[in-house]
């Protein structure tokens, strides 16, 4: 029997599945009964797809990767009704895993325009916002929250249950075990805040102003002695309620966890990644 364009021949696709125009799958790849994948996605060799996968417009699944396995968690119960969620233009590369969530109808997600570089893993129940970068062999453990445009380098380890906010950098081979405010670098074991990721935020287009107040609330968070509820509360008098300002209060008032504290003393910033820490002159 002929396979349909863009199917090759060796490929293993249920009827079942839901494929959009323009699909394309590898050799050797195994596509399951509850797989949706949107127009033009392109799925590379050897992978496997199980159980519910969901994956948008134009994304890429690069060779031997295995998206939808049964999550490592004891408590998870075989036949539970749950997925993975993959965005449209998010690339995956070559041997990443991302598991299923473990409780009915959830979804372990990725967002749209995300890169998952290769070797990574993207545990049960995360939750990956937009523009997320995720450097090879980092590891997400279960129940993550990694906010949009945020990346997380080579080599990391992030604790179950943990945040990481928006645009916040994590230098390569850290060990995440609190989380991470919004448009913070941080780097080490235990990750510690450095420095607010100018650089990140400049290329993103934040404006220098915006940046500035950032850097601000920066210092009073980290630069002075404060206890995190007595810093929060000086940010609140002293600066103006500034878009991103609000962001980065609104996720502290949220932390379960705590936030990451100061670097260990003797580490710089330029360890984790070349980003001055403060506006050039």
């Amino acid at each position: 029997m002929t396979a349909p364009d863009g199917i090759h021949p060796t490929a293993v696709v249920d009827p079942k599945a839901s494929l959009a125009p323009g699909v394309k799958v590898g050799a050797f790849s195994i596509i399951g009964p509850e797989v949706a994948l949107g127009a033009d996605v392109e799925i590379g060799h050897h992978c496997v797809l199980e159980g519910r996968v969901d994956i948008g417009a134009r994304a890429r699944i690069g060779h031997g990767t295995i998206l939808g396995g049964q999550p490592q968690d004891l408590k998870f119960k075989d036949g539970t009704p749950s997925g993975v969620r993959i965005g449209a233009d998010t690339a995956i590369r070559e041997y990443v895993t991302v598991h299923r969530a473990t409780r009915a109808e959830e979804w372990t997600e990725i967002g749209a325009g995300c890169l998952i570089m290769v070797m990574s893993h993207v545990a049960h129940d995360c939750r990956l916002g937009d523009g997320v970068i995720v450097v090879n062999y980092a590891g997400i453990t279960g129940h993550c929250t990694i906010g949009d445009h945020a990346t997380i380098g080579g080599l990391v380890g992030v604790v179950p249950f943990t945040r990481v906010g928006a645009y916040a950098y994590i230098g390569g081979c850290s060990k995440v075990v609190a989380d991470v405010p919004p448009f913070v670098l941080a780097d080490g074991n235990p990750a510690g805040a450095h420095a607010i990721n100018v650089v990140g935020l400049r290329r993103a287009g934040m404006k220098p102003a915006d940046r500035r107040l950032l850097q601000e609330a920066y210092r009073l968070l980290y630069r002075s002695g404060l206890a995190t509820p007595r810093a929060v509360e000086r940010i609140r008098q002293e600066l103006p309620a500034a878009g991103p300002v609000v962001q980065l209060l609104e996720f502290i008032a949220g932390s379960r966890r705590g936030i990451c504290g100061p670097a260990q003393p003797g580490t710089s910033a330029a360890d984790a990644v070349p980003s001055p820490e403060s506006e050039p002159v």
